[in-house]
């Protein structure tokens, strides 16, 4: 934080300072000058010169601020916000990796012509599944850019597959959880992989005919070995079933890959695999699996900020998340947390007081929480508003 902020949120600036600051006029860096504009935006005396100076900033400047994944949340999400968007700018917030994966799936939901074009331009965005089915959702994507993006997800190569051989650290993590919950896995052994309730995939992206209804139940390997990966005692690996399986895999999606495991197959898949096996068994029902995702050494922050959004996952999932410190520490993930409608109340209530000012404002007025949190936090905001100096509403 510049130290020029830290005064003006104490109310130690003379007013002719502030003016000053509000224009953009203090010898400051393009990235203390902008956070400091960002939080003047809402200020009730010079809210509408800050607001200005940000509209008429430098666009190269201000890409080379965004581009920044150490930029502080509140000045990209102003610049993210409809109200203060730049389509010059969009594409730099688009591949920032702060931008959380449930930000991106919100725009690509409800996106115009024009912000379809920069998703569809991006690496980042059409790397992810869940963005990817929400502009397939999109009423302002033409048939043409559909088709392509369901052929792109049904034709990638497998190179793009997870790798088999597991890292030092991946596996030490993969050996201790089956260690400690090989009971539950063995129990489970016959669970089929399902989807929550709430959360169906797109049709496009389904088998047809009479693979799609042996998706519950069908196995690629034999039972013998498959328990013997339940258990934890190694790999189902004749050479005649690798190869039969390395070729499936080449025309199978991911979720049909994944339809075909078990559980304890689908538990190693949550250490081992990427971010797009990833993404779909963090929405597998079976608790152990959805442990094992967060479990992974392989999880990102960033995937973690986006299950900590979904509205598509279990409590099991928010819980989990919860309770682990090296999730919770961030910013974003308990932000994400106290404004999720599926989040836990018990939760929510204990993460709220970790809200900065900005963001227990909003929440106030989120309609999409319970009443109790919309309380509380527009109690915090009075309290925090007051210590800070800010003007109540």
């Amino acid at each position: 934080m510049a130290p020029i902020l830290e005064l003006i949120k104490k109310n130690a600036v003379p007013v002719n300072v502030m003016r000053s600051a509000a224009k953009g006029a203090l010898p400051l860096s393009a990235d203390e000058m902008m956070e400091v504009l960002v939080y003047l935006s809402r200020n009730p005396l010079f809210g509408q010169d800050a607001r200005m100076t940000l509209a008429q900033w430098d666009v190269q400047s201000a890409i080379g601020v965004l581009s920044k994944d150490t930029t502080p949340p509140e000045v990209l999400i102003y610049f993210w916000m409809e109200e203060n968007r730049r389509p010059a700018l969009m594409p730099t917030l688009i591949e920032n990796p702060a931008i959380a994966e449930n930000m991106l799936m919100e725009l690509a939901g409800s996106a115009p012509r024009q912000i379809i074009g920069m998703l569809l331009a991006s690496p980042r965005a059409r790397a992810m599944p869940a963005v990817v089915e929400a502009l397939l959702a999109n009423e302002n994507l033409t048939p043409l850019e559909a088709e392509e993006l369901r052929n792109e997800s049904v034709s990638k190569p497998a190179a793009e597959e997870p790798a088999a051989i597991e890292s030092p650290e991946t596996e030490a993590a993969h050996q201790a959880f089956q260690q400690e919950h090989a009971a539950e896995i063995i129990a489970e052994e016959g669970k089929p992989f399902e989807l929550v309730k709430e959360d169906t995939p797109v049709a496009d992206a389904a088998p047809s005919g009479d693979e799609t209804q042996a998706l519950p139940v069908a196995q690629p390997f034999a039972e013998p070995a498959a328990h013997a990966v339940a258990a934890g005692l190694g790999d189902p690996a004749p050479n005649s079933v690798d190869e039969f399986e390395a070729a499936e895999q080449k025309r199978l999606t991911v979720l049909q890959r994944v339809s075909r495991l078990n559980v304890g197959q689908r538990i190693k898949l949550g250490f081992i695999g990427g971010r797009e096996e990833r993404a779909l068994l963090i929405r597998d029902t079976a608790r152990l699996v959805q442990n094992a995702v967060l479990a992974s050494p392989k999880v990102t922050d960033a995937e973690v900020e986006s299950f900590a959004g979904s509205k598509n996952l279990q409590e099991n999932v928010f819980r989990e998340i919860a309770r682990q410190r090296r999730f919770i520490k961030l910013y974003p993930v308990v932000r994400n947390l106290v404004n999720n409608p599926k989040c836990p109340l018990d939760i929510s209530l204990t993460l709220i007081k970790s809200l900065m000012v900005y963001d227990l404002k909003s929440l106030r007025h989120n309609k999409n929480v319970p009443d109790t949190i919309r309380k509380v936090a527009a109690k915090l905001y009075q309290e925090k508003a007051s210590r800070g100096g800010a003007k109540k509403e």
